[in-house]
């Protein structure tokens, strides 16, 4: 269950004096800007200066997304954060196969260092902070921004920000990874180092709870299992014979921030505290600024709801008001329609918007840690403080972080707390306006511009491909071709050694070598890295069981289960989908992650499946499931009847049947039901 809602029914219903016998308060709090910084970094905290307005964005091309930015700097933000595609963010070219899906789709292409220059093209890098959300290929988009710095005269330790870097919470949550974990790691370093030199006020890394928490951890798990990350990123920095206080001061940290309002402020002080005794008595940093739990927070996508998409700008801002209590320094507010598709405009401004009441017009940011010292909250920071670091210590005790991961632990942790989640979800003991509690009977409509904001991606991916085109051809025709093939097989031999790959990769971005270049370069010389699969058995909740008598299969039916192209938001498949299709008899195969639709059918064949069900959350799904289609045709097994379920909007239904999927189980009330009489109805006439 969602640690919010785990620890409701253990709290009590009035807390005082007793609450915090010989609570310490000089040694657990002190003052805002005091050791150990549970009640802020700073001693003034926002009357002296506000967090870092950021809004997550981009889409399309680059220039789509400059334009964006140049709104946003005009309406207000203080801070770009850059949302990437999905190709983008897997280390792909947009001209691959397997990225066509999402090309340009919930974020911005960049295949080039030429799409860097356009993205941030009049943006003064030299003046503001830009965050630069990428894990896997991190250090190639970095080398691009240094790159177009560099092009631009703009002296490199002027450059503030923030890339995410954190490549261990792709393994645990995310699954955007690209090679193994000891080359991963190597690149982390390798961006510590160069920053520390090189980079004074950039943070090379984000390490980030966020993507832990929205694949189901509970508050007490994403935190213990962030600053385990962080510890195991230090350690790999020490390594290379850096002093603790020569990049700890860089380091900075991304926390999810969910419905459970004091839960979430509690978390965050915690936070503070945890990481101020981690650095000072595990590893001996005397600088403050090293002891600093410096945190960025964005409202939790997970908790926005697709049924009445208005309530979100209500669940966005009493979110917002957690991660300002909590003492963030910059903050990320959802948009409420972003659950249907790219935010719009509109919804943009609103979430801006939010963040600027908070500052102007509610009188928190007058007071320093406003609600310190109160019996609960004190209560609950210590509660969280002492779960989190049993369980970090849970995790030293396997050899940190990375061993942990080699062995699955906080993966599975996860899926058995999104498990538990999910089942009290389904019988509704857990709440949700809209959805399951005071729920509106109209049907669910979309905006008239969702169908024009899908038509607007489409149009992107045309011309990123033609730009991408172009790109090649003008290298190949001015002779450049040269200089990137040597500037890559650099890279190759770097990365062969032990020595810094930074510079080799800045060289190569210059060069002309794009970004799927790069990443196919190194997988060659480090291999890629393999998901293992976790399936946890549950127990099956009262309705399940209901659904599973009427419905369940008398003869053999075998199901094959996957994830849409690069899509790796798994949490459905392990948390719902299968359990459920084994609930009613089903025979389940699952061939992993990133896969395409021409493998996909391969498998389909192989295995003579009666089913293909995919299972969407993000990307072009007409296109993905028009070729998934042809594959299956191509290869021979056009027999098996392919379903959809997930992120499916209504106005994409027709268009779907036109192509031949056969049913469509978005993520709505009855959705199940729905799915187990269709099954049923294949089973029968097999």
């Amino acid at each position: 269950m969602e640690g919010g809602e785990m620890s409701a029914k253990c709290r009590k219903v009035v807390y005082g004096p007793d609450d915090l016998k010989d609570f310490d308060y000089l040694c657990k709090l002190g003052n805002p800007g005091e050791f150990p910084y549970t009640r802020g970094i700073h001693p003034e905290m926002y009357r002296k200066k506000k967090w870092t307005v950021r809004l997550f964005c981009g889409h399309g091309i680059a220039s789509d997304t400059n334009a964006l930015f140049k709104m946003l700097l005009a309406k207000g933000s203080t801070g770009l954060s850059t949302a990437f595609d999905l190709p983008t963010l897997m280390g792909r070219d947009s001209d691959e196969p397997v990225c066509r899906s999402g090309v340009c789709w919930d974020g911005v292409a960049v295949d080039t260092m030429r799409d860097m220059e356009e993205l941030f093209d009049e943006i003064p890098i030299d003046k503001i902070t830009v965050s630069m959300t990428s894990s896997g290929p991190a250090a190639i988009i970095l080398a691009m921004y240094i790159a177009v710095a560099k092009k631009r005269g703009i002296p490199l330790e002027l450059l503030g920000g923030t890339i995410q870097t954190d490549i261990l919470k792709e393994f645990i949550a995310q699954k955007e990874f690209l090679f193994p974990a000891g080359p991963s790691m190597r690149l982390v370093a390798d961006m510590i180092e160069y920053a520390a030199r090189y980079m004074p006020k950039w943070n090379p890394i984000s390490v980030s709870g966020y993507h832990i928490r929205e694949a189901g951890a509970t508050a007490v798990q994403e935190l213990a299992f962030t600053l385990a990350d962080g510890v195991a990123y230090v350690r790999e920095a020490l390594k290379r014979g850096l002093n603790i206080d020569d990049f700890a001061p860089q380091l900075s940290f991304f926390f999810d921030i969910h419905n459970n309002f004091f839960e979430e402020i509690a978390k965050l002080r915690a936070a503070r505290r945890l990481w101020a005794h981690i650095t000072r008595d595990w590893f001996g940093a005397k600088n403050p600024k090293s002891q600093w739990c410096r945190m960025h927070v964005q409202t939790s996508g997970y908790s926005l709801t697709l049924q009445e998409p208005m309530n979100n700008i209500a669940r966005v801002a009493i979110q917002a008001l957690a991660g300002a209590l909590g003492g963030a320094q910059s903050m990320h507010t959802n948009s409420f329609d972003e659950v249907i598709c790219t935010p719009t405009k509109e919804a943009v401004k609103v979430a801006v918007s939010t963040q600027h009441i908070l500052q102007e017009e509610t009188g928190i940011c007058d007071i320093a840690d406003p609600l310190g010292g109160s019996y609960f909250i004190e209560s609950e920071t210590q509660r969280i403080y002492e779960a989190a670091l049993a369980e970090i210590n849970r995790i030293e005790a396997m050899g940190g972080m990375t061993e942990a991961v080699k062995i699955s632990y906080p993966q599975r942790a996860i899926h058995e707390s999104s498990q538990i989640y999910a089942k009290e979800l389904r019988e509704e003991n857990i709440g949700i306006v809209g959805f399951n509690k005071y729920v509106d009977d109209e049907e669910l409509t979309e905006p008239e511009s969702v169908m024009g904001e899908l038509n607007l991606r489409r149009e992107a991916r045309k011309k990123q491909l033609a730009k991408l085109a172009v790109f090649k051809k003008e290298r190949l025709l001015s002779g450049r071709i040269f200089d990137a093939s040597a500037a890559l097989d650099e890279v190759w031999r770097m990365a062969q050694t032990d020595a810094n790959l930074m510079p080799s990769l800045i060289r190569a971005v210059e060069a002309g070598v794009t970004l799927g270049e790069i990443v196919r370069k190194l997988k060659y010389v480090w291999g890629v890295y393999e998901d293992k699969g976790i399936f946890i058995s549950q127990k099956t909740g009262s309705n399940l069981r209901e659904i599973a008598g009427k419905c369940r299969l008398r003869n053999r039916l075998r199901v094959l289960v996957a994830k849409s192209d690069l899509d790796g938001h798994d949490r459905p498949l392990y948390q719902e989908v299968i359990p459920f299709l084994k609930t009613l008899g089903a025979e389940v195969i699952y061939p992993g992650l990133h896969l395409s639709t021409a493998t996909l059918a391969k498998i389909a064949l192989q295995e003579n499946v009666d089913v293909v069900c995919i299972s969407t959350h993000t990307g072009d799904i007409l296109d993905y499931f028009e070729r998934l289609i042809r594959d299956l045709q191509s290869c021979g097994h056009e027999k098996a009847r392919v379903i959809g379920g997930g992120i499916i909007r209504k106005s994409e239904i027709e268009p779907l049947k036109a192509l031949g999927v056969c049913g469509f189980f978005p993520s709505e009330k009855g959705a199940l039901e729905n799915a187990a009489k269709f099954l049923k109805e294949v089973a029968d006439g097999a």
